[in-house]
């Protein structure tokens, strides 16, 4: 992402809180996976989507109409030292020269700059809630300026949420994010082929996690978007199952739900294959419905319907999926009314995608459902799952869980399916067998 889209990003924000206003967005914390060894960094989405700095230990604050410059960053100071050991650091002069701050000051000065910059201020915009232990010192700034009342320093008095203008943004993507979420689906697609190729009956699921991996690396992603399920047979039921840690068998289904990040942004994709590169009658029954709800749900992704609209058309052709292979016995409207589907299909059938894989952005707007417009993405993923453990379904029906997940854009005349693999009966069969 070029650097002039995070400078449009903070322009337009800072046009929306007016002068007046002063806007302060901390990054997150590193955490510490044991001992004294750190997990990966990643900096917090809101503060990278307007500032595209990675570095820990850092801060940005905007001021519209600040004659000294708007754009304000603390950051770590360059330090050869401890350069040697962790890494480069852009430093002041580099969070000025390479990511367009106005003006950057040492991260240890924050306490001692920030209350001045507070000073006459009429509303602070800040998100409170995310980083507890610096909600406290933002509180503990706004208390100093209010001590300071009889020398003629006014402090703020509106405290707003910053999160919700910066949702608002990042739920349209640019065409540059377009992009990037394009070519993380691309490489998330690869994968799942690639996975596709290697299964085999005999492999355990984190053999099959590893290739998943090496072909997100292979293509230029550094990390999953989130932890990959990869279950089968029973496994396969579990919605969030990521042990990953059981032998593939045969005449096993195996469900992948594994997505690249690239450049902070995600892709979520879902395939559903058999380890042995045949679906039985059985399996192929059921797969069929989920398909055949997921692409009625995704027909129904345009501008101008809502966001429901997807999830109502899933649900009607899995019901009536559920009630010809005799599950669900009675009227469909009555059924649906009822959510008799919900034993076996449980989840909502998408979800917005972004910077994070469970993307920002409200649902419902004055309790209404939010109607899509051009550049929202979110994912297409129905499913149905035959958990060994629901009383009173036949055995034939036992441990088959079926998802099937593309990542869809919104477009100016319909949508476009972002993800690319295969995901037909016949599709799937045909690559499976070619690798074998």
């Amino acid at each position: 992402m070029k650097q002039r889209e995070f400078a449009r990003r903070r322009k337009e924000l800072m046009e929306i809180a007016g002068c007046g206003s002063i806007i302060i967005q901390p990054s997150s914390q590193e955490h510490i996976r044991n001992r004294d060894v750190y997990y990966p960094y990643r900096p917090d989405s809101d503060f990278h989507f307007l500032t595209g700095f990675s570095e820990p230990l850092s801060v940005a604050v905007f001021i519209p109409g600040r004659a000294q410059g708007e754009f304000i960053l603390f950051c770590r100071e360059k330090d050869q030292d401890a350069e040697i050991w962790h890494g480069r650091r852009a430093g002041l002069e580099g969070a000025c020269s390479v990511y367009g701050a106005d003006d950057a000051f040492p991260i240890e000065d924050l306490d001692e700059i920030l209350p001045g910059l507070l000073e006459n201020k009429d509303r602070i915009y800040h998100t409170m809630g995310r980083y507890v232990d610096f909600d406290r010192r933002v509180i503990g700034w706004l208390s100093h300026v209010t001590d300071m009342a009889r020398a003629g320093v006014h402090a703020p008095d509106q405290f707003i949420s910053l999160s919700h203008l910066v949702h608002e943004m990042r739920l349209i993507k640019s065409p540059s994010e377009i992009r990037v979420m394009r070519r993380a689906a691309e490489i998330s697609s690869n994968a799942h082929c690639r996975a596709m190729a290697i299964t085999k009956p005999g492999l355990f699921e984190y053999q099959v996690e590893a290739e998943i991996m090496h072909s997100f690396m292979d293509q230029g992603s550094r990390s999953p978007a989130y932890p990959s399920i990869v279950g089968a047979g029973r496994n396969s039921c579990v919605l969030h199952y990521t042990e990953n840690n059981e032998k593939l068998k045969n005449g096993d289904l195996l469900l992948i739900d594994a997505g690249a990040e690239l450049e902070n942004y995600a892709s979520d994709i879902t395939r559903t294959f058999p380890v042995n590169g045949k679906f039985t009658r059985t399996q192929k029954i059921v797969y069929e419905i989920v398909l055949e709800a997921q692409l009625a749900a995704i027909s129904r992704v345009k501008p101008g319907n809502r966001w429901n609209e997807p999830h109502d058309a899933a649900v009607e052709v899995i019901t009536q999926g559920l009630l010809d292979i005799g599950i669900l016995k009675g009227s469909l409207p009555k059924l649906i009314q009822t959510e008799a589907y919900r034993s076996y299909y449980m989840h909502k059938t998408g979800h917005w995608l972004g910077m994070d894989v469970h993307d920002v952005g409200d649902y419902k707007i004055s309790d209404q459902w939010r109607v899509f417009e051009p550049g929202m993405v979110t994912t297409i993923e129905p499913g149905l799952y035959f958990s060994g453990s629901i009383k009173g379904l036949p055995k034939k029906w036992h441990n088959i869980g079926i998802r099937i997940e593309d990542d869809v854009l919104v477009t100016t005349r319909g949508c476009e399916v972002l993800s690319g693999a295969p995901k037909t009966v016949r599709e799937i069969e045909d690559v499976m067998r070619a690798a074998h």
